[in-house]
């Protein structure tokens, strides 16, 4: 496999453009489950998926789709909770916290209340130095 470098990544991220986020780990998983003889099984990109769940999580919860961000919630949880606190170079216990922190915080359906905006560091992507996969 390639070196997978998250510059780019991180960039997108902590701009909060999590639709973008979503497209960029999209366009990677793609290629990556077309050139893996796992295919979608790989462990890299079911990882790369829980990635794009908590993009979208967050994304649909900036717009105020409260049904599309709880659905990608318990997806991104899911699936990154199978991963080590670190995986690939990115620490995902914070993403882990902001994904629940954004649970525990939406309001009861049908109140017409806005999503709250999630006070952890939603918008910092962490990344052990080195990080290169």
């Amino acid at each position: 496999m390639a070196l997978f470098v998250w510059d780019e990544l991180i960039v997108l991220w902590q701009s909060g453009d999590f639709r973008a986020v979503h497209d960029w780990i999209n366009q990677h998983w793609s290629e990556l489950v077309q050139n893996s003889i796992e295919g979608d099984s790989d462990p890299f990109a079911q990882f790369l998926q829980g990635l794009a769940y908590a993009a979208l999580a967050f994304h649909f919860a900036g717009e105020q789709n409260q049904e599309s961000a709880e659905l990608f919630i318990d997806d991104g949880l899911n699936a990154l909770s199978h991963y080590p606190s670190t995986y690939a170079g990115i620490e995902i216990i914070p993403i882990i916290d902001a994904l629940a922190e954004l649970r525990d915080i939406l309001p009861a359906h049908d109140t017409g209340q806005p999503i709250p905006t999630v006070s952890s560091s939603v918008h910092v992507l962490r990344i052990c130095s080195g990080s290169q996969l």
